[in-house]
């Protein structure tokens, strides 16, 4: 398996999932204006990270590449063993994939296109404020757990992920005691710390 990436983007979370999951990969940091080259849009058409090639597969999208590091080694059990843990993992994995995610987008300069500076702090605002909203969400979910859904799993890497981009573009995440101390644990594991390493931002 080979991963493609950049430093600071969603690519971390698979990163961090191939270590879980103990499966041999190759790692690729890219440039942003790599991006636009043509071997990488053959790769990810959209020109997006993460990409994710194992032989002929070749994979974009956190959600699918996600599932297929997971299935790829189901002792590492990181979608969860019953059909009611998969399902948990699932729901919160899509919640961080299709609704948080996205909702970072204001603040990550796609506001750039706007001339009215007042319209784009409040866009700005809002996008803070719907992120808040998720994250008590997430805090009130691991009140008295460890991981979201009771035991390790791909949701976990990419909440860390998104916890980490609160603190680039300051999100308030005051108060949620349950969330700080999941990240604080997730900054002790030594996968993550590899990952982090790895795409320098350690």
């Amino acid at each position: 398996m080979k991963l493609y990436s950049f430093t600071g983007s969603c690519a971390l979370a698979s990163h961090i999932c191939l270590l879980w999951a103990q499966l041999p990969f190759g790692l690729e940091m890219l440039e942003r204006d790599q991006m636009s080259t043509d071997a990488i849009r053959r790769l990810s058409p959209n020109g997006k990270v993460p990409i994710l090639v194992d032989r002929d597969t070749v994979l974009t999208q956190n959600n699918a590449i996600l599932h297929y590091i997971a299935d790829s080694n189901p002792a590492a059990n990181l979608l969860g063993g019953t059909l009611k843990e998969r399902a948990a993992t699932n729901m919160w994995l899509g919640l961080i994939n299709s609704d948080m995610h996205p909702a970072y987008t204001p603040l990550f300069g796609a506001t750039a296109y706007l001339a009215d500076e007042a319209v784009i702090e409040q866009t700005k605002a809002n996008a803070r404020q719907r992120l808040r909203i998720y994250y008590e969400q997430i805090d009130q979910q691991l009140e008295g757990r460890d991981w979201l859904t009771g035991t390790r799993s791909v949701a976990d890497a990419y909440l860390y992920v998104t916890g980490l981009w609160a603190g680039f573009v300051e999100v308030d995440l005051s108060g949620l005691v349950n969330l700080a101390r999941f990240m604080e644990r997730m900054k002790t594991d030594p996968a993550v710390q590899q990952a982090m390493k790895d795409q320098g931002l350690a």
